[in-house]
């Protein structure tokens, strides 16, 4: 079995991208209460801070940063998938690794994480988060995508409600991440 080397910092701030075992799917979308709901139950738990979360129908992003004396993402993540998937159907076919996992086949058992390095690298992966919905297709302004921490930032009136403009404005300055 592989070893994942990780980034454990205690108290770190991480960037995140965790994506549905079928890529084709919108079980996020049709289910973006039990999202939500199993982010609330988890911090209710274990705390954490969100500092920008963007989900899409087949993946999310997101940016936490740990409680002090805390580097366990990766617990927090499995508590997440476990909440949201418990009242969905297991996936018509599993291998008998999944079966011994009690895993129901919804998400991809891996994800990917980046320690954020500093303040400039936190601001550019917060825009990247914001910006995905647009990078996708999915809508042509940052504003349009309901399911995003954009909306807080722009209540919060950090971030105006035409932040990014439209797709042609900034794409390219994103790049693909996942």
């Amino acid at each position: 079995m592989s070893r994942y080397r990780r980034s454990l910092v205690l108290g770190g701030t991480y960037f995140f991208t965790v994506n549905l075992a079928d890529r084709r799917s919108r079980l996020l979308m049709e289910h973006i209460a039990r999202v939500r709901a199993a982010f609330q139950t988890v911090r209710e738990r274990r705390p954490y801070q969100t500092i920008a979360v963007c989900v899409l129908p087949d993946h999310l992003h997101a940016i936490w940063r740990l409680p002090e004396g805390d580097a366990d993402y990766s617990g927090l993540w499995s508590l997440i998938k476990r909440h949201f998937s418990s009242a969905l159907l297991a996936s018509a076919v599993l291998s008998p690794s999944k079966t011994a996992k009690r895993e129901k086949g919804i998400w991809q058992r891996r994800f990917w994480e980046h320690q954020i390095r500093d303040d400039a690298d936190l601001q550019r992966h917060v825009d990247y988060v914001h910006f995905n919905p647009v990078k996708h297709g999915l809508v042509r302004q940052v504003k349009d995508w309901p399911h995003s921490s954009f909306h807080a930032y722009v209540r919060r009136g950090e971030l105006p409600e035409d932040w990014a403009g439209g797709a042609s404005d900034v794409s390219a300055e994103f790049g693909e991440r996942g």
